[in-house]
């Protein structure tokens, strides 16, 4: 079998890796490419993957620990994918909370696999609303751990795309895109923005051009890593929904309002809000991420008896007291009438990093 390449595609909660991944595999695939995708979170029933699947695209999904920790997790769907699709390109986007992937990732698959896969440079995106802050020596709205890890991830980056570019000036893009490559002098950074179209096309000619990948290793304290991690509430939570006549969009959205509304007064740090809201094969999808909040709301559920509601949340609180949000805004949302059925409904707090290997050397 030829070998595939393998782009890696990092970054921290909210920096619009799920989006790019749909875009770059679109883009791939209208030149003829047989394109998978692999998602990565500490829990199943991700938003993300239901997005991908409704899409039409091909993924596997490796839940219950980061890639790192299931390195051969990692390996058996990348091994699936080549099977099954015979994949010419596999887009894998990892925990966003994680970090030191050259050394636990990168490098251990280059040495056993590097006549399997092409690796590509690793790339790690970031959001301006966080990034800003983040090389002022700021938090980015994180807890100082998890802004540890977050600029450990731009340290070990072989390319940095700075994202969601539509919502700065030129100049701000200009100013940001000069601040990072201060920085990070050895990263190769970009702007993009996916929803406009630009710069998508530029990123991937570049990563599927070059092999050099996972060229930086990371002098990390696992200590901080794990805490950084360990700050966040993770709540991952499937609905089965059922009412007469019911407009679901609008439900969706007073859902969103609603815990939106609830973590503000509180003054809660987000990693990131993502709900997905399916109707067969219509949904919609609602995120809030960034240092201040933003939602964003894209696609249509229609109107229906019945839907099925996956709730994703990452917050700086207890996995206790966030289930007790999300609990409490689906109470203050959902239709009088409508009966709720819980398909799967999981909260936590990550156990601390366990890398299956971690090289001391690029190889």
């Amino acid at each position: 079998m030829k070998k595939t390449r393998l782009i890696m595609a990092g970054g921290f909660l909210g920096a619009g890796k799920t989006t790019l991944l749909w875009d770059a595999a679109k883009r791939l695939m209208a030149e003829g490419k047989r394109v998978g995708l692999v998602t990565n979170d500490q829990a199943p029933e991700l938003v993300d993957t239901h997005i991908l699947l409704c899409d039409g695209l091909k993924v596997a999904e490796v839940s219950g620990s980061c890639f790192c920790c299931n390195f051969n997790g990692f390996i058996d769907a990348i091994k699936n994918l080549r099977t099954d699709i015979i994949a010419d390109v596999i887009i894998a986007e990892p925990v966003g909370s994680c970090t030191d992937l050259s050394a636990t990732i990168i490098n251990p698959m280059k040495q056993f696999y590097g006549t399997e896969l092409t690796i590509s440079p690793l790339t790690v995106l970031a959001d301006p609303s966080r990034l800003r802050s983040i090389l002022k020596n700021g938090d980015g709205g994180l807890h100082e751990d998890a802004a540890y890890i977050y600029r450990k991830q731009l340290e070990e980056a072989d390319m940095i795309l700075i994202t969601k570019t539509d919502m700065l000036t030129k100049e701000e893009t200009d100013q940001i895109l000069a601040d990072t490559k201060q920085a990070f002098p050895t990263a190769k950074v970009m702007a993009i923005s996916t929803s406009a179209g630009v710069g998508v096309d530029e990123w991937l000619q570049d990563v599927c051009s070059s092999e050099e990948a996972g060229i930086k290793l990371l002098d990390i304290d696992y200590d901080r890593y794990a805490h950084g991690e360990a700050v966040l509430g993770w709540l991952n939570g499937t609905l089965h929904l059922a009412d007469k006549n019911i407009c679901w969009d609008d439900v969706l959205k007073k859902i969103t309002s609603a815990l939106t509304t609830a973590i503000t007064a509180e003054a809660l740090r987000v990693g990131h809000v993502k709900l997905i809201m399916e109707c067969g094969k219509d949904f919609a999808v609602t995120n809030l991420t960034g240092a201040d909040n933003q939602t964003t709301f894209r696609g249509k559920a229609g109107v229906a008896d019945e839907a099925r509601l996956i709730v994703n949340a990452r917050v700086e609180t207890s996995p206790e007291h966030l289930d007790e949000l999300v609990m409490n805004a689906l109470v203050d949302a959902l239709p009088i009438n409508c009966q709720e059925e819980v398909l799967a409904w999981r909260y936590l707090q990550p156990g601390r990093p366990n890398p299956t290997y971690r090289f001391s050397m690029t190889t």
